[in-house]
């Protein structure tokens, strides 16, 4: 993720900022097996992907603050309350 995110930095030069890199990425990052599936017509289909690039999106516009390792050291006290 932090890979993509840095590329987004270049969006000036190859047009591709986060909004792109997600759509181009999330059918693959958040592979769906509902979506592979026959059971999905592709209206479905579409809204599910849809769903997918507004999460890596998100993932990538904060992927400082989601893979830090600050917040990383508060998840692990925090469930430490719950162990």
């Amino acid at each position: 993720m932090r890979h993509l995110a840095r590329l987004a930095d270049y969006c000036s030069i190859t047009n591709m900022h986060t909004k792109n890199l997600a759509i181009v990425w999330a059918p693959n990052l958040l592979r769906s097996k509902q979506i592979e599936s026959a059971c999905f017509s592709g209206t479905a289909a579409f809204m599910e992907v849809r769903i997918q690039s507004v999460v890596v999106e998100f993932i990538l516009n904060h992927v400082d603050v989601l893979f830090s390792s600050k917040l990383s050291s508060v998840i692990r006290e925090g469930a430490g309350e719950y162990l």
